[in-house]
């Protein structure tokens, strides 16, 4: 099995006018073939998606287009990550019909349920006889005042939460790995604070064989525990975001065999327009030897 994690993509403001003009195959034709050639691409999609807009009182409010969708699926997304801090940009029926254009598009929601118990469930990823379990939350607590356990909504599990629910799967599912993905950290840095490290330690030693985060807008440390791949975070992947830091990213690339064995390989980018290119040669080697410092 093949799965391909990417980072944040907002289909909104200056990515929508791109899009508009070029469309997004053209934005992504330098990075789709990584995601088609895979059996799993995976994104943290950092923006709503509907037609009619019903915007919260915060600073920064997405709201993307459906008729955007097919074009994602066509560049090899399957999955798109809803526990983050803008899927309620519009509020709790806004994010539903968020669901439900990903799901009309063939795009599987990650993170999200009709309760709390069903949008903390794992998505199950199957290929032949492998199976892992994707666990997803918003570790930041900023959406706590929209937190109802019996509403639809995003999972805004704990990491003892997480913890425990990794436990209990690994309990019951012990050939099944476990990858976990959160929407954490600090905008803006380009380390994982040390709560951070210390949770990543407790999720490793629960059971998680890979961690993949999101929300910094940069390309964070990397580190393994106990043999297991950390990344703090994957930085943007389809954004428009001025800050000269946001314009290098990663792709996350796991490589599972037969026996269970997991292998992570990055593919590292920089974004000229909002356009991410697969960065070569010294380049390539530089940023990633800055990764593992």
């Amino acid at each position: 099995m093949q799965i391909v994690f990417g980072g944040d993509v907002m289909l909104d403001r200056g990515i929508r006018s791109i899009i508009e003009r070029e469309g997004l195959t053209s934005l992504m034709d330098s990075i789709s073939p990584v995601f088609t050639e895979v059996d799993y691409g995976i994104v943290n999609l950092e923006c709503p998606i509907g037609t009619e807009p019903t915007p919260l009182v915060k600073k920064y409010v997405f709201l993307g287009s459906p008729e955007v969708l097919p074009e994602l699926s066509e560049v090899g997304i399957t999955h798109g990550i809803m526990a983050n801090n803008h899927s309620y940009d519009h509020g709790r029926k806004a994010m539903t019909k968020t669901a439900e254009h990903l799901i009309h598009s063939g795009i599987t929601t990650v993170g999200y349920g009709s309760n709390q118990g069903d949008a903390c469930a794992p998505t199950i990823l199957k290929k032949g006889h492998i199976e892992v379990a994707l666990f997803s939350s918003v570790i930041l607590g900023l959406e706590a005042w929209m937190y109802l356990e019996n509403e639809p909504g995003m999972c805004q599990a704990t990491i003892n939460d997480i913890e425990n629910s990794v436990k209990q799967f690994k309990a019951s599912n012990a050939n099944s790995l476990v990858i976990v993905s959160l929407h954490w950290g600090i905008e803006y840095h380009h380390n994982p604070t040390s709560i951070q490290r210390r949770q990543a330690r407790a999720l490793i030693k629960a059971g998680a064989d890979a961690i993949i985060g999101h929300h910094p807008h940069v390309a964070q440390s990397i580190e393994y525990i106990e043999g297991k791949p950390v990344f703090y975070s994957l930085g943007n992947l389809i954004f428009d975001n001025k800050n000269p830091v946001t314009h290098d990213g990663i792709l996350v690339k796991l490589d599972i065999d037969e026996a269970l064995q997991l292998k992570a390989s990055i593919i590292p980018y920089q974004t000229d327009n909002c356009k991410p290119l697969i960065m070569r040669g010294k380049q390539k080697a530089d940023f990633i030897s800055q990764l593992y410092k």
